[in-house]
């Protein structure tokens, strides 16, 4: 039986927000700004969100995102505080540094409501990896984790949720200063796909490259069988994301269908406008449970 606390979580799940809400979970929404404009990360509740996002993009602008001050945070925890206790699971501190200020905010939330227990945890994790942590989170909580038993939990399984992704439009990392102009237009060129990971510190790791998208999707389906919990008889859910490229994520998707016959479920998401403000169009990832912790 679940337990009388509520569970909490960011907008950069990159999983639908029908989902989310359905699960009972509470969510704070990130934003991003073009050309001094603010707009909601609003996880599919508006279907215009992403088209307007990448509309943005092709015509050459750049969206931008900021951590969540905490000021939000104390707003957002102050309005569940007032029902009952919260345990929130942030977005992971090496995409963002926001997570410091859950923190400093839930200082603040702990002496204006004494009787209440707040947790902030560190998910160390991204996009629908992070949706992936927190899905199986809301399972433990489910099936009556306490707030303790579930830190324990997160701490045990954070540096397991693997991340494995690759991109195919390098040109908008030279637009947005990730990659240098000269080195995007040669990959580009030469239809070079970079592979890359998150670490254990939950930061962007580019730690192999090939030639060709369909050598990437074959490398990141490799990645999955090295690492997954169990091999090629991994019975748990896996989730991708992708940035505007429905057809490449399909395409992935039945080669770990094929790869992994005893999967409990592979969940395809877009990649939300905060994530895909960093990554741009053309970016497919996998989350996996792994038998081992991420590689430095």
């Amino acid at each position: 039986m679940r337990q009388n606390y509520q569970l909490s979580c960011e907008s950069t799940v990159d999983m639908p927000f029908s989902y989310v809400d359905g699960r009972g979970l509470s969510v704070l929404f990130y934003s991003y700004t073009v050309d001094g404009v603010e707009y909601v990360d609003d996880m599919g509740r508006d279907s215009q969100a992403l088209p307007r996002f990448y509309q943005f993009i092709a015509d050459g602008k750049v969206p931008k995102t900021s951590q969540v001050n905490t000021y939000t945070y104390c707003e957002y925890f102050r309005a569940l505080l007032a029902k009952g206790d919260v345990f929130h699971i942030a977005f992971g501190s090496g995409m963002t540094p926001s997570v410091n200020n859950a923190r400093e905010a839930a200082e603040m939330m702990r002496e204006e409501f004494p009787d209440r227990k707040l947790v902030v945890v560190d998910s160390y994790c991204s996009s629908s990896g992070y949706g992936l942590f927190v899905d199986e989170a809301a399972d433990q909580w489910d099936n009556g984790a306490t707030m303790d038993e579930l830190l324990q939990w997160c701490d045990d399984h954070c540096m397991i949720m693997h991340h494995q992704f690759f991109t195919t439009d390098i040109q908008y990392f030279r637009r947005s200063g990730r990659m240098s102009g000269p080195t995007a237009t040669i990959a580009s060129i030469l239809n070079i796909c970079p592979i890359l990971r998150l670490n254990i510190d939950g930061r962007i790791i580019a730690y192999d490259k090939v030639r060709g998208k369909k050598a990437a999707m074959k490398k990141i389906v490799d990645e999955v069988e090295r690492y997954a919990l169990d091999g090629t008889d991994y019975s748990k859910k896996i989730f991708i994301s992708h940035a505007n490229v429905p057809e490449d994520a399909a395409e992935v998707r039945q080669m770990l269908l094929d790869r992994f016959p005893h999967v409990e479920e592979v969940r395809i998401h877009d990649i939300g406008t905060i994530i895909a403000a960093h990554c741009g169009p053309g970016t497919v990832a996998v989350y996996f449970w792994g038998k081992e912790p991420r590689p430095e």
